[in-house]
């Protein structure tokens, strides 16, 4: 296997910008990608510096990539940066372009935790062109549907401004308003010590009331690194399935 520090410039975000890749050790045919998203005060690095990834994807032909969104939930800020475009159109552009790929939604996943669980659900169901499944851990679903919390609320309006609610970056009106025959295959697990809990629990009523194929798990375990050390691996598992890959 290799693995990458990736420095590139963004179109998007109109700066230098980095990744971690790693590539997997002998697919000769074109390779899946599994796009790997952070958490709030995390970074690029947080998933190789606190999991095992590299070692659960060892013996598959996939490659995981994993960008810096920043503190920007994946979105295109109403006043700020646009995180949105620059992982749909910069990143992957990149990887696909640089790297052999199977570059279609047949050959493309997305998964995180937290901001980047909110991410990774947002992004697959509002392009579901690009992405066969979909994972969430501990998600924060809400960002752009409930009232944000006081002590973030200046933060969070510079992203989603103030008529948030059923906008382009609500998780329920996005969900609300995709195409069922594009619908990627999801899954969202959540700690019963998480403090997101509940809004996960009604995303997943949410889904549920849609007719809305996904897998919903709750497990022992809090808003942690253990917890996702734990689920990533299932959720490899999961986009595995999907994608079709086998060790």
């Amino acid at each position: 296997m290799a693995f990458l520090n990736v420095n590139y410039h963004s179109v998007s975000l109109q700066k230098a910008c980095s990744m971690q890749i790693i590539l997997p050790e002998t697919a000769k045919e074109p390779y899946s990608v599994m796009y790997l998203l952070h958490g709030l005060s995390d970074d690029h690095t947080i998933w190789s510096r606190r999991t095992r990834i590299e070692w659960y994807v060892r013996d598959l032909p996939l490659a995981v990539v994993m960008p810096d969104g920043g503190r920007g939930f994946y979105c295109d800020a109403v006043n700020g940066p646009a995180h949105e475009s620059h992982i749909i159109k910069d990143v992957i552009g990149f990887v696909d372009t640089h790297f052999n790929t199977k570059a279609e939604r047949s050959g493309r996943v997305i998964d995180g935790l937290s901001m980047g669980g909110y991410g990774a659900l947002k992004l697959a169901l509002k392009f579901p062109d690009m992405f066969c499944s979909a994972v969430s851990h501990s998600g924060g679903v809400a960002a752009g549907h409930n009232l944000f919390r006081e002590e973030r609320a200046s933060e969070m309006r510079l992203i989603y401004g103030d008529n948030h609610v059923g906008g382009k970056d609500d998780l329920w009106a996005i969900a609300e308003r995709i195409d069922r025959s594009k619908l990627p295959s999801i899954r969202i697990d959540c700690g019963l010590s998480d403090f997101l809990l509940e809004d996960n629990r009604s995303f997943h009523q949410h889904l549920s009331k849609l007719d809305i194929p996904h897998e919903y798990e709750e497990f022992p375990g809090d808003h942690n690194w253990d917890f996702w050390e734990t689920h990533i691996q299932e959720a490899i598992r999961f986009h595995a399935k999907w994608l079709k890959v086998k060790s």
